[in-house]
């Protein structure tokens, strides 16, 4: 299936390739290995300029990993902590040490592919696997929260689908509460970037976590794949609020910075989600179009409110 691209400073990078790297080794490989620029100590203060911008500590963030593969996890580990960062996102057991140097945790760790994924029974063995393997990863460095996907629809019926990724995450769930680690599946877009994904509208991820009925699974609201698909993003998390476990950020469109360039306004979105007194993560998912650990740090502080 066509993966959608995203141009600029990193590269066409496709999330969806890193992540089933990643997933290949049952989240033990990093999701960037090869291909990494390191910047010297010098060159990063100058890029991103120094000193913290989270300062407020109403929003806990981190980053996701992938929007800065070319930069080497070292590098983006110590500027983030730099910021006020708490952690990075969309990493396997691999780079746990890494930035554990910096102060820094696994926010969200890697799992299985973004497809195939839970609503094929056929696939359920193999995800099941790797997701438990992330919980125990978890567990032993005390981090919170793994990723899934519900993967692609090809023909099946929606409800059908939310029966079977109910059917397999409540043979892995027990294992999550047992651990303490929150399951998260992610709201991607259909529209632009994973087309035909099945977990693609709220109301759909809200109904699946009902027929969970664990506080140990949650969903992942990516409001750059949300506002594609549905728009309306403060009702909908407000309204959501005890179903969303996790959150991304991203331009619309474009999915780069986070600024005024886009048609998104974050402080407002921000200042909603920190009046809701939502105690998870809201990590970083935006492709730089310029500089990006200057970028980095300008949607911190557009964040930090």
């Amino acid at each position: 299936m066509r993966e959608a691209k995203q141009n600029g400073p990193a590269g066409n990078i496709s999330r969806r390739n890193l992540i089933g790297t990643a997933a290949a080794g049952v989240t033990a490989a990093a999701l960037a290995r090869g291909g990494t620029l390191t910047l010297g100590a010098d060159d990063a203060a100058g890029a991103g300029g120094a000193g913290t911008v989270a300062r407020n500590g109403r929003i806990q963030q981190s980053v996701c990993r992938w929007c800065y593969s070319k930069i080497e996890l070292e590098t983006l580990a110590a500027e983030g902590k730099k910021m006020g960062l708490v952690g990075i996102d969309l990493l396997g057991p691999a780079d746990f040490e890494t930035i554990g140097k910096h102060g820094l945790i696994c926010t969200m760790t890697n799992s299985h592919p973004i497809h195939p994924g839970l609503n094929k029974r056929k696939n359920h063995e193999k995800c099941l696997a790797m997701m438990r393997a992330s919980i125990e990863a978890n567990a032993a460095h005390g981090y919170k929260n793994i990723i899934c996907f519900s993967g692609n629809r090809e023909g099946q019926d929606d409800q059908e689908g939310m029966d079977v990724c109910a059917e397999a995450l409540k043979k892995v769930v027990g294992l999550a509460e047992e651990k303490k680690v929150t399951i998260c599946m992610e709201l991607l877009n259909s529209k632009v970037d994973h087309h035909d994904y099945m977990c693609d509208h709220t109301a759909w991820g809200v109904g699946l976590c009902k027929k969970v009925g664990s506080e140990r699974f949650k969903l992942l609201y990516d409001i750059y794949h949300m506002q594609i698909m549905e728009g309306d993003v403060i009702r909908t998390i407000r309204d959501n609020k005890e179903y969303i476990g996790h959150i991304h950020t991203g331009g619309v469109p474009g999915r780069h910075e986070i600024d005024e360039t886009q048609e998104l306004n974050y402080p407002a979105i921000m200042k909603a989600i920190a009046e809701m007194k939502f105690n998870g993560f809201v990590a970083q998912e935006f492709i730089p179009a310029r500089e990006p650990i200057a970028s980095l740090r300008q949607a911190v502080g557009i964040c930090d409110v």
